[in-house]
């Protein structure tokens, strides 16, 4: 038993710092976690999870008008309402904050309610009390940013936008990252008349290029209004709303402006910089492979550590970090080239691999299969929506290196294309996989061709 009051002191009750605090308490840690605002963290309750409950219920205006062709009539006009689905989603997370308070509850991890202060190497200060722990994780996740333009107080952020008093019947986005993209989509699903504003050519920079060109391009037809290479000059108080001044000259009215122009980690008032503790030229807390920061008792990880900001990363990585620090064998390093990710778009995005673009610049030859096509589905419902799928093999190898899909379930599709990817298995095993029938996913095995080398 050492001298500290914990073994382990988590500043963070989101996805990764829970599942640190569980999994080091099962081992025998004793374990303290500090909480200000909700357990969960932003997956929970302004992230992942209301998302993708709000896409779920943008998809229904396709659903309804896809029903026609196979024989369905409505009996009036389908109407959403806005406070139904919000207060619905209200409940949902109130019940899963119930869930990670018991989970900690169960695993005995101490919970806090407070914003905790760092003093030393192993003391924090929290809700009145000095505490004293020989580890200290920092896993506060990341915040919203607000670029500064005039006007930019009437801007809401991904924190707000789940719970808007009123539906916006128009509605503008800025950025063009997941985010912004994703609530693109989800209020043009829903009703809304929508503007996309992106500062360069494209968005999702990073993707590959034609599952960015192609998203693109459905998201054109579904009737979002994308508005490339422009920037919002001024944001003025309007007689009916809010009046928008692109940097193009363009004016827009709209009744909502979304701010989706990238999170930046929440290390602010938690006393790092008085320690010293080093940062990236990105401002994220640089660590090493045992998740351990320039002060070696002080660890982090999640978003505030600069890796792919997303839930299965940091539940992941918390458990490198305990297996590191209170497990009897150092884990293998994660393999974060090969990480599948979504973007729940619509239509939806799904990724693992490389991109065509990175393939080609770090292997030279590599042979690309690719498809689009218009599902099943619609030759009934009559909707012009396509999907595309994509493998990028690896041509000295024969590894597929890279999939990509666009289209509905991509994500359900792609997290079981990820395996053998992450396996590295070749393009002459996707080959002898016999597919399902009649699915869309059977076209990853059924490529036979290279659209191009």
């Amino acid at each position: 038993m050492s001298d500290f009051d914990y073994d382990l002191f988590v500043i963070g009750a989101g996805s990764g710092g829970v599942r640190a605090a569980r999994t080091a308490a099962a081992l025998g840690a004793r374990v303290a976690v500090a909480e200000e605002r909700y357990l969960g963290g932003t997956c929970v309750n302004v992230g992942c999870v209301p998302k993708k409950l709000y896409s779920y219920a943008a998809h229904f205006h396709d659903a309804f008008d896809d029903s026609a062709g196979f024989g369905w009539t409505l009996p009036a006009a389908p109407r959403f309402d806005w406070a139904t689905l919000r207060d619905n989603k209200v409940s949902e997370i109130k019940r899963l904050n119930a869930i990670y308070e018991r989970l900690l509850d169960e695993a005995g991890v101490r919970l806090i309610t407070g914003r905790a202060r760092v003093m030393d190497a192993h003391h924090v200060e929290v809700a009145g009390e000095r505490l004293s722990a020989e580890k200290i994780l920092i896993a506060v996740g990341g915040w919203p940013w607000v670029p500064d333009f005039p006007g930019n107080e009437h801007v809401v952020t991904s924190n707000e936008v789940f719970d808007l008093a009123r539906f916006p019947e128009r509605f503008l986005v800025l950025g063009g990252g997941y985010i912004a993209v994703e609530f693109a989509g989800i209020f043009n699903g829903l009703g809304s008349q929508t503007h996309l504003v992106y500062r360069r050519d494209l968005f999702l920079r990073g993707f590959d290029r034609e599952v960015r060109e192609f998203t693109r391009d459905e998201m054109a037809k579904k009737g979002v209004q994308l508005h490339f290479e422009a920037n919002i000059e001024r944001i003025d108080q309007a007689e009916d709303g809010l009046a928008v001044t692109l940097t193009s000259g363009e004016r827009l009215e709209v009744d909502a402006v979304l701010a989706a122009t990238g999170r930046r980690p929440h290390l602010t008032e938690l006393g790092l910089e008085a320690l010293g503790v080093e940062l990236t030229e990105s401002g994220h807390l640089r660590v090493n492979e045992r998740h351990e920061t320039s002060v070696p008792s002080i660890l982090a990880l999640g978003d505030v550590s600069g890796g792919p900001e997303l839930t299965p990363v940091a539940l992941a990585e918390a458990m490198q970090l305990v297996q590191h620090h209170f497990g009897d064998t150092a884990p293998a390093p994660l393999d974060y080239e090969r990480i599948p990710t979504a973007v729940f778009c619509h239509p939806n995005i799904a990724t693992v691999g490389l991109s065509e673009e990175v393939a080609r610049e770090r292997l030279g030859a590599i042979r690309v299969y690719r498809t689009d096509f218009r599902p099943l589905k619609h030759t009934l419902s009559g909707s012009p929506e396509r999907c595309l799928m994509k493998l990028v093999v690896d041509d000295a190898s024969d590894v597929v290196v890279g999939a990509h899909m666009v289209g509905e379930e991509a994500g359900e599709i792609i997290q079981g294309i990820a395996i053998a990817v992450r396996a590295g298995l070749t393009k002459a095993d996707f080959d002898a996989t016999v597919g399902i029938h009649p699915t869309g996913a059977e076209e990853f095995v059924t490529l036979r061709t290279p659209s191009r080398r």
